[in-house]
C-alpha cells in the first residue's frame, strides 16, 4: 500500500509538471501609448488578462517606445518559443511580416494591419460602421449643429474613422457640419492631450458640442476640454465613458479585448489558423457604449435610432463608405 501511495504521489506530480510545462506563452507588443492608454492599448492587455486568468497562459508584455526595435521585440519572443507572438497596431505589420517568415512555426497576431504569412491572424476592424453610428447620436445630441473631429495621427486608418463619423452626422442631419483636425503626422500624435486639448478648445470656440477623438491616450485632453465647456465628447477604441461621466457622450469600441482573448482561446485549444479575419457590427466587432455613466446624456429615442441604424448598416441597407476604397 506504500509503494502503491508513493507511486501515485510520483505521477500526480508528473503530471501536474506537465501540465504546468504545458501552459501556453503569450508575448504582448503593446505600442507606445502603453497598457495605460485607456484606449486601444489598454483593450488588448485586458483580453490577454482575462486569457491568463481564464486559460492558465503565461503572460509577458512589452511596450514598444520606439518603433525601431520592434522587429527585435517579436524575435525575442520567437526566439524564446512563445507560442504566440501578438502585435498591437498597424505600425507592427513591417516586423510581424519579417518575423513570422523567419520563425514559421510560432504563431503571430497582428492587430489592425495585415502579414502576409500564413502562420498571422490579422484582426482588422470595421471602425467606419461604428463611426457612422456614433455620428449619428452625435447629430442627435448636438444643439448648435457643429459636430468635432479630432484624429490622432493623420493616416488613412483614421481618416477611416473620420469618414464614417461624417457621413453618420449627415444621414442624421443633412444640414449638420463637421470640424476636423488632426494633433499629428508621427506616432508622437497618440500621446498628446495637451495638443489634443488645445484643438477641442478651439473646436467648441466656433461652435462645436460634440466632439468624437480617435487619438489613443490624447484623448483625455478632448475629455478634459469638454469638462471645462460643458460640451460633449465621444470616446474611442475601449469604453471610456467612466472618464469624464455627463460628458462623455458614448465610446465607440473596437472590441481589440475579445479579438486578443478569442485568438488567446484559439490557441490554447489547437485551432489557430492564420488569415485575416474582420469585426465589425454584424459580429459585435465594433459598437457603441452605454452604461451607468452615460445612461442620462442617451435618450430613449436615440437608443432605439442608434440600434436601428445598427441594424440597417448590418443588413447592407445602409452603405458606409470605407476610405480604403474610396477614390481620392
Amino acid at each position: 500500500m506504500c509503494k502503491f501511495n508513493k507511486l501515485s504521489v510520483f505521477f500526480a506530480a508528473l503530471l501536474f509538471f506537465s501540465l504546468c510545462q504545458a501552459s501556453n506563452k503569450i508575448g504582448l507588443v503593446l505600442d507606445k501609448g502603453g497598457k495605460d492608454d485607456k484606449s486601444f492599448n489598454s483593450a488588448a492587455y485586458e483580453g490577454a488578462m482575462k486569457a491568463q486568468k481564464e486559460l492558465g497562459i503565461e503572460l509577458k508584455y512589452v511596450e514598444a517606445m520606439d518603433s525601431n526595435a520592434l522587429e527585435s521585440l517579436h524575435r525575442s519572443f520567437a526566439k524564446r518559443g512563445f507560442d504566440l507572438v501578438i502585435g498591437v497596431g498597424f505600425a507592427q505589420a513591417e516586423a510581424v511580416n519579417k518575423i513570422a517568415a523567419q520563425f514559421p512555426q510560432t504563431k503571430f497576431a497582428l492587430i489592425d494591419g495585415e502579414a502576409k504569412q500564413p502562420n498571422v491572424k490579422n484582426l482588422l476592424f470595421e471602425e467606419h460602421e461604428g463611426s457612422f453610428v456614433v455620428g449619428v447620436l452625435a447629430a442627435m445630441a448636438s444643439k448648435s449643429g457643429k459636430v468635432g473631429f479630432i484624429g490622432g495621427m493623420d493616416i488613412p486608418l483614421i481618416r477611416r474613422f473620420e469618414l464614417g463619423f461624417r457621413e453618420g452626422i449627415k444621414f442624421q442631419n443633412p444640414k449638420g457640419s463637421l470640424e476636423s483636425n488632426y494633433i499629428g503626422v508621427t506616432g508622437e500624435a497618440w500621446n498628446n492631450p495637451a495638443k489634443a486639448k488645445e484643438l477641442a478648445l478651439s473646436q467648441f470656440a466656433k461652435g462645436v458640442d460634440v466632439v468624437f477623438v480617435a487619438a489613443g491616450a490624447s484623448g483625455t485632453g478632448v475629455f478634459d476640454a469638454a469638462e471645462e465647456k460643458k460640451k460633449l465628447a465621444i470616446g474611442v477604441d475601449s469604453n471610456q465613458n467612466w472618464m469624464k461621466p455627463g460628458f462623455i457622450l458614448t465610446s465607440m469600441m473596437k472590441r481589440v479585448d475579445v479579438a486578443v482573448y478569442e485568438t488567446i482561446k484559439e490557441v490554447h485549444q489547437n485551432k489557430f489558423s492564420g488569415g485575416t479575419f474582420r469585426f465589425g457590427l454584424k459580429n459585435s466587432g465594433v459598437d457603441y457604449a452605454l452604461d451607468s455613466f452615460n445612461k442620462n446624456l442617451m435618450t430613449p429615442e436615440m437608443k432605439k435610432r442608434a440600434d436601428d441604424v445598427k441594424i440597417q448598416i448590418s443588413s447592407g441597407k445602409i452603405k458606409v463608405s470605407d476610405f480604403y476604397k474610396v477614390k481620392r
